[in-house]
């Protein structure tokens, strides 16, 4: 018997963006591309948060400055985050070396067209009229039966 998806927001929320993501970047090259950015720009975003607070632990007279913001982290609490973002960071590198090889990977324009045919599939596109159509005669339905008296 097939699973269904869970209900929950956060799994419809990586769902919803699932699907967007493959619709939107429905060919190979288009997935490499998009995964190298998203990598980088996690590892540039880490890297500039991990070099300010460094910054910030070894200049106690920043103490002043992050009071004016608002935002006083204690000194023990810098130094966990500093060594957690130094392991993301690290483990970022290695996606990167990983990544470098999958750029390796060069298909034919055949085989791209057959990524773009099968994205429709995997996630078609929920504003397509017929979908809402579909949709809507499925929520109207009430004699549609309980799966879990369905055997």
């Amino acid at each position: 018997m097939k699973e269904e998806p869970c209900q929950c927001p956060d799994c419809q929320k990586f769902y919803k963006e699932h699907d967007r993501l493959i619709r939107e970047f429905p060919t190979l090259k288009q997935q490499q591309e998009l995964n190298w950015a998203s990598i980088q720009s996690f590892r540039t975003l880490c890297s500039k948060v991990t070099e300010e607070l460094q910054n910030q632990l070894s200049d106690k007279d920043n103490k002043d400055k992050s009071v004016e913001n608002n935002t006083h982290i204690s000194d023990m609490e810098i130094a966990d985050a500093i060594e957690e973002l130094e392991n993301v960071n690290a483990y970022l590198y290695s996606i990167e070396a990983l990544m470098e090889r999958i750029f390796d990977t060069k298909v034919s324009k055949n085989v791209e067209v057959k990524f773009k045919e099968i994205s429709k599939k995997l996630a078609p596109d929920p504003l397509n009229i017929d979908r809402l159509i579909l949709n809507r005669l499925f929520h109207q339905t009430p004699d549609i039966p309980d799966k879990n008296n369905f055997k």
